[in-house]
């Protein structure tokens, strides 16, 4: 896998911009999968300002969601999709239509993630997958023991998730369900380009671990591993406990310019 490690969070999404921007310009009508949580956002106001600017056309762009609380009705300003569309599609004029996503209030769970994960392949597949990172190593919602060949499924939050993501809900995490839809890591794996974004000391273990420890379920992001085209964005914090930080500053410094990320 790539890392390249940058100076700071605004830095890390102007790359990713860069990286979107240049896949809707041979791809107009790319499949791009977002994340939602503190972490993308300076990629959506790096995009959002791109595209203002007239480096790209999103009006044929296709946004998939990377997961999904279950119980909470989608006008939720905590929803997912609720979420998204404040941060994502709003800003960059994409309409409804053209967003992806499970539902969380289906009376049958598992038939939704059932006709989620079908339709993301039956829509041509994901080009390039925005992901965050948990404390635990968890992507999307797949938290440590998931199966590195999960499908988009129904899962229990750990109590740490659910204390991390209490901040999203005034602090309250009595307020935070238990229960989410997330794609799984055998559908992550099938984007065709994987973006993983970390910032700050807190996930630095967790970075370490993806990076150079061993494919384990116990580090769910380890499977990224083994994806042909996998990017590791983080900052200096986050990078703070890889061992061959020097190795990926020097590579990603000599990298030509025109190869991107």
């Amino acid at each position: 896998m790539e890392v390249v490690i940058v100076p700071d969070a605004a830095a890390g999404g102007e790359l990713v911009a860069e990286a979107i921007v240049r896949l809707l310009n041979r791809k107009p009508d790319a499949l791009l999968g977002v994340a939602t949580g503190s972490t993308p956002l300076p990629v959506y106001q790096a995009l959002t300002a791109r595209v203002r600017a007239g480096d790209a056309d999103v009006s044929r762009v296709r946004i998939a969601q990377l997961d999904e609380y279950v119980g909470l009705p989608a006008d939720h300003p905590e929803s997912y999709r609720s979420v998204l569309h404040r941060e994502v599609l709003t800003p960059l004029g994409i309409p409804l239509s053209a967003f992806l996503g499970p539902d969380g209030t289906a009376s049958d769970v598992p038939a939704a993630c059932a006709a989620y994960d079908r339709a993301l392949t039956e829509s041509g597949g994901v080009d390039l997958q925005i992901l965050g990172i948990g404390t635990d190593g968890h992507i999307g919602f797949n938290e440590p023991c998931s199966s590195l060949a999960s499908r988009t499924r129904i899962k229990t939050l750990t109590e740490q998730t659910r204390v991390d993501n209490a901040r999203f809900f005034d602090g309250d995490i009595t307020q935070v369900p238990h229960h989410v839809i997330t794609q799984g890591i055998g559908t992550i794996l099938e984007a065709r380009h994987l973006v993983l974004l970390a910032t700050g000391e807190g996930k630095a273990d967790a970075v370490a671990s993806t990076v150079e420890g061993p494919i384990s379920a116990f580090c769910p992001a380890s499977a990224l591993q083994l994806h042909p085209h996998t990017t590791i964005i983080t900052d200096e914090a986050a990078a703070s406990k890889l061992k061959l930080a020097d190795y990926f500053r020097h590579t990603y410094a000599n990298k030509p310019a025109w190869q991107g990320i």
